[in-house]
């Protein structure tokens, strides 16, 4: 037995010579290109960070600020506080956002990620092409005013009376998110202001009535899902949100 055992392990060295004299290349897992290994994966590492701040980019650069913003409002109007799912809500928004920015998506793939996958341009070159549809759609949605905030900010002094044509990101995003946001209230007041005139007239009624127990959002709850219905609100308040974004 003893032998036996002697005599695969010496059968065995010259295998684990031969192993242990092999040298792993990562290169040859890294895909042909004028980048070193060590550069392949910085990238692969940078992509990653990309794919973990989508989110965050999803809610600065598109219009999905506006929609959660207004459909927030009008359940707060309906005082309805878990109806419809914080799921359903941000679902709808999320998709209203990726109806709105299609084009601009689209254009972003078309002139930016597409050749890149197809070696026919650079990394520089495509993220350059990928972030001008994203520059044109936030300088047509942003107001100068808040453009020259930032620039001001940024340069300690007052800026001149006009925006830049091509403000910087850095200047442009935080303008656009708060040009957004004001937009967003603009919105929800709107939205929220025929169900407060409801709840005034119901607390009205109540009160010249003696019943100063019953709570008015009793009555007033269902009577501003029944408005909303009839008016088909969903229909009304959808449009006007697409609507509210030019082309």
């Amino acid at each position: 037995m003893k032998r036996a055992s002697i005599a695969v392990f010496l059968a065995l060295i010259p295998t684990t010579v031969w192993a242990a004299n092999q040298t792993f290349d990562l290169n040859t897992l890294i895909p042909a290109g004028s980048a070193s290994a060590s550069g392949r994966i910085i990238q692969l590492i940078a992509a990653l960070t990309v794919l973990s701040v989508a989110p965050g980019l999803l809610v600065t650069v598109t219009s999905f600020t506006r929609f959660s913003i207004a459909l927030s409002f009008l359940r707060s109007g309906l005082g309805l506080q878990s109806t419809p799912a914080n799921l359903v809500m941000i679902s709808l928004a999320l998709f209203m956002t990726f109806y709105v920015m299609h084009p601009t998506f689209e254009e972003s793939w078309n002139a930016g990620l597409k050749p890149l996958l197809e070696n026919k341009i650079s990394e520089q070159e495509a993220m350059d092409h990928m972030i001008k549809p994203f520059r044109s759609f936030m300088v047509a949605n942003v107001r100068d005013k808040d453009i020259r905030l930032f620039e001001d900010l940024t340069t300690g002094k007052a800026a001149a009376s006009a925006a830049p044509a091509e403000p910087e990101l850095h200047v442009l995003i935080p303008a656009f998110m708060i040009s957004e946001l004001r937009r967003g209230f603009e919105i929800g007041f709107l939205i929220v202001l025929p169900f407060l005139v409801i709840d005034l007239i119901i607390s009205i009624v109540t009160m010249s009535m003696g019943m100063m127990m019953l709570p008015p959002t009793t009555i007033s709850l269902p009577l501003k899902v029944l408005f909303f219905v009839l008016m088909d609100g969903w229909h009304l308040l959808v449009g006007s949100l697409v609507r509210s974004y030019p082309g």
